[in-house]
């Protein structure tokens, strides 16, 4: 609604009047050029002038398929090019004092035992597993069986199946025992501390204490856990296609950043094997 507002308030004073149907037909390529350029001189970020554009989209074929106005012209404006994010994996020393730190109960104001197991078992899910946070928090009572495998639904309700180490079964198992709630099968396997399903904003925060407690940077956040998975997996030798279908990715484009991180063990890797680099 933001930026719909800002963009008729653009038309307002470039049409020089109040905002119709027909003139958000007759608008031009032009017009819409000219909207982006004001938002260049006003300073706007790249990133919030995409989602600009995107909304303009989305509200042309909103109105397209109304039948209350057409426009070809829209499909002329082009998104910025966004600056490339890399990911800020923790180190392996760091990852491993992020959890045994939350198991100590480093991670919560709540000093009860079961809390701090609960805390550790989420972020070995999301370092031991590759699992996004809301991934493992989606998990149920019957989905951690102990088993070699568990079945995670990912994005866009696609399953996949990812390897478990015994240290997070064991992990999980623990928490089980300790935690004084109900866990039914066809339940949450998280609980908060009032019994609903653990939010994802209590790991967040657990996360920041852990960060100020640790010494880690800004960048130390649940997800960070995950970028560490891929990363580590990566530079001990895993395969991008590997590590695509273990973090769920659905392009190998996006699996690739993570080479970018560890381009050094790349280069080393490639300098050791490569028979023209020995000469």
């Amino acid at each position: 609604m933001r930026d719909l507002s800002t963009f008729f308030a653009f038309l307002m004073v470039h049409l020089g009047g109040p905002v119709s149907f027909a003139g958000l037909e007759g608008l031009r390529a032009a017009d819409f050029r000219s909207y982006l350029a004001r938002r260049a001189a006003e300073n706007r970020a790249k990133t919030s002038t995409a989602r600009a554009v995107s909304v303009l989209r989305g509200f042309f074929r909103h109105l397209e398929r109304e039948k209350l106005a057409f426009n070809g012209a829209v499909a002329s404006l082009r998104s910025p090019r966004l600056p490339h994010a890399v990911p800020r994996p923790l180190t392996t020393g760091q990852a491993g004092a992020v959890v045994a730190a939350a198991a100590g109960g480093a991670a919560s104001a709540n000093t009860q035992p079961w809390i701090a197991k609960r805390d550790a078992a989420v972020l070995l899910l999301l370092y031991g597993c590759g699992l996004r946070i809301g991934e493992a928090l989606g998990l149920n009572g019957r989905d951690a069986t102990g088993a070699d495998v568990l079945l995670v639904r990912g994005k866009g309700g696609k399953e996949r199946g990812v390897p478990v180490l015994p240290v997070v079964n064991q992990a999980i198992a623990d928490y089980r025992a300790a935690c004084p709630l109900t866990l039914e099968a066809g339940g949450p396997l998280f609980l908060g501390a009032r019994g609903g399903r653990l939010g994802a904003r209590v790991i967040q925060s657990g996360m920041a204490r852990l960060r100020g407690a640790l010494g880690l940077p800004p960048s130390a956040t649940p997800h960070a856990l995950r970028h560490s998975f891929a990363t580590h997996l990566l530079s001990d030798g895993g395969d991008l296609r590997s590590i695509q279908e273990l973090l769920g990715h659905a392009s190998l484009t996006t699996t690739q950043r993570y080479t970018e991180v560890d381009e050094a063990s790349l280069m080393a890797a490639y300098n050791a094997a490569h028979p023209r680099a020995r000469h």
